[in-house]
């Protein structure tokens, strides 16, 4: 299985949208949208902002590891 490392990240907010590259050696806890320039945050359960919000959950989940 390939590894997707981008992801379209939708603001909850807003709605705004960014295709955004995933960090592959850590979970990213926090994001500011650059529309209206809320910070996200993972909703509980989830490891980091591209499973919240992601189209793509983050590399490790992807290969069904541990999260962080």
């Amino acid at each position: 299985m390939e590894i997707q490392l981008k992801s379209e990240i939708t603001c909850p907010n807003c709605g705004y949208k960014k295709v955004e590259d995933m960090p592959t050696n850590a979970c990213q806890f926090f994001y500011e949208c650059e529309n209206c320039k809320e910070v996200l945050r993972p909703n509980e359960g989830d490891c980091c902002v591209y499973c919240s919000f992601g189209s793509v959950k983050c590399p490790s989940i992807q290969l069904n590891e541990n999260c962080c």
